[in-house]
């Protein structure tokens, strides 16, 4: 894989290098003794340095292009978006996922210009991303008098979109052996399922460790007014957990867009320790209580009976000692998940309540006929609809939908909810088709990504998804290794026997 120069040459240059630098060291650390002049700080010094040539190769790793990717993925799972910040005077929040995202991304354009091993490839959903960020765009000039008055709303939505799509750049650029697309599906779902443990003490003792950073970070600091008070995470008379994201539905959604690799590397390579990173996966999951998760874990289910339904049959027997284990672990969560989803009265005349859930299909009818039908091509603008009140606009201009979908539609139109719509039924198409018809372990990847893109497009009809940062990163980087994936060739996968 393509990597960032290390600090010094390899092989015979590096060694000559290493001898000539402690050689020096060793010099000119004789002569500050016989003179006596600053012995401990040249000392001091000169161990430095020469410890820093010595492990020159080893620091090297660190600058990797699959490390510097990690670091990104383990920032997203772990620190949460929108919580913490950084000490910096600038016109925006300096939060960490910025700041290692704008680094690896100046990285990426610097070896562009000087590296030739470095260079722009697409995966094959460019131009329906490009097409969407165009229509972005398009809704942003034809709506120009409603994004003077939400200007500072409007610049943050496009530079969080923006900044989606670098990530997804950034993966298909960038990983391109397949261990490296192996490893970042393994940190993916290893990092959720140690996110979800947290996340299961949250739900039993309501102490969540991820509003505690500045503990063993104190440069980060904790915005309170991010932080749910334990009566506002309640629902059936439980508590609801939400971990490192911005809300219950949010840290659902990631855990169920995790889960499938999890389950992928059980599966295609029978290790044990990944079933139980799955369980851990599901048992946070219903820790959130959330109904879109459970909707979406549906979805997984579906597409891995679609696409693997020999290997599915066999995974039946789990399922009542599964049931015993979470009512054990998550007390009262099998019954919130049945209320959740049959509440007294019906789900269709709770979702037509506006005072009950948002009311979901209560504002469909009014937001298509106010927002929709004036603005039917390019929307109202993204970005423009402010749904509850903020300092610099303390008076919403929409309500809330609650449905990420009806968001897209409103905000740009019928041409920005067909150019996202395409960009999940090609992806969709390409892997579920090259899954069904490889058993490899590049089969069973493709399996994983095919299933948890699939989730998410479903669950964004219950849930405003791009409004939460976190899942939406995830969205573009499982987009990114499912496409890479996809263009790997099957036998460059390691077999079941050699992972063992």
């Amino acid at each position: 894989m393509a990597r960032l120069k290390p600090l010094a040459g390899q092989g015979q240059f590096g060694l000559i290098l290493q001898a000539s630098v402690t050689l020096a060291a060793l010099i000119l650390l004789t002569s500050s003794v016989l003179s006596n002049s600053g012995t401990p700080v040249v000392a001091l010094a000169m161990f430095a340095v020469v410890a820093i040539t010595v492990a020159h190769n080893q620091l090297a790793r660190l600058f990797e292009w699959r490390a510097l990717l990690a670091l990104t993925v383990l920032v997203i799972l772990f620190i949460p978006i929108k919580r913490y910040t950084l000490p910096a005077s600038l016109p925006f929040a300096l939060e960490p996922y910025r700041l290692i995202v704008a680094g690896v991304a100046l990285a990426w354009l610097t070896s562009l210009l000087i590296d030739p091993r470095v260079r722009l490839r697409a995966a094959g959903l460019e131009g329906p991303l490009f097409l969407y960020v165009a229509a972005i765009f398009g809704s942003l000039l034809a709506n120009h008098s409603r994004v003077n008055e939400t200007s500072s709303f409007v610049i943050k939505g496009v530079s969080f979109f923006l900044s989606y799509v670098l990530v997804y750049l950034l993966v298909v650029s960038l990983v391109r052996r397949t261990a490296d697309i192996d490893f970042l599906g393994q940190l993916l779902a290893g990092g959720g399922a140690v996110v979800a443990v947290l996340v299961i003490v949250e739900a039993r003792t309501g102490f969540n460790l991820f509003n505690h950073l500045r503990s063993v970070a104190p440069v980060l600091h904790l915005n309170s007014e991010k932080v749910f008070s334990l009566s506002e995470l309640h629902r059936g008379g439980h508590r609801r957990a939400y971990g490192s994201a911005q809300h219950p539905i949010a840290m659902g959604v990631a855990f169920a867009m995790l889960l499938p690799f999890a389950v992928y590397r059980a599966t295609a390579y029978a290790q044990r320790r990944w079933w139980i990173a799955s369980v851990l996966l599901l048992f946070g999951l219903l820790a959130t209580r959330s109904r879109t998760a459970i909707l979406m874990v549906l979805v997984i289910l579906l597409v891995f009976i679609l696409l693997r339904p020999q290997q599915m049959r066999r995974l039946w027997p789990a399922l009542l000692p599964l049931l015993i284990a979470i009512h054990l672990a998550l007390p009262g969560a099998i019954g919130t998940v049945k209320n959740s989803f049959f509440p007294k009265g019906g789900l269709i005349a709770q979702q037509n309540n506006q005072s009950v859930g948002h009311g979901r299909l209560a504002t469909l009818g009014p937001a298509l006929q106010n927002e929709f039908r004036p603005n039917p091509i390019l929307g109202e603008g993204f970005s423009t609809r402010i749904v509850t009140p903020e300092p610099d606009f303390p008076v919403p201009n929409a309500p809330i939908t609650d449905d990420g979908w009806l968001e897209v539609l409103l905000e740009t139109g019928v041409v920005g909810a067909l150019a996202l719509f395409w960009v999940f039924v090609r992806a969709l198409r390409r892997t579920g088709k090259a899954a069904k018809i490889d058993g490899s372990p590049r089969g069973w990847f493709l399996v994983a990504a095919c299933s948890s893109i699939g989730a998410y497009g479903i669950g964004m009809f219950t849930y405003d998804a791009f409004s939460f940062v976190q899942s939406s990163f995830l969205l573009f980087i499982v987009l990114g290794l499912g496409m890479r994936a996809l263009r790997s060739d099957p036998s460059d996968w390691p077999s079941r026997a050699a992972a063992r």
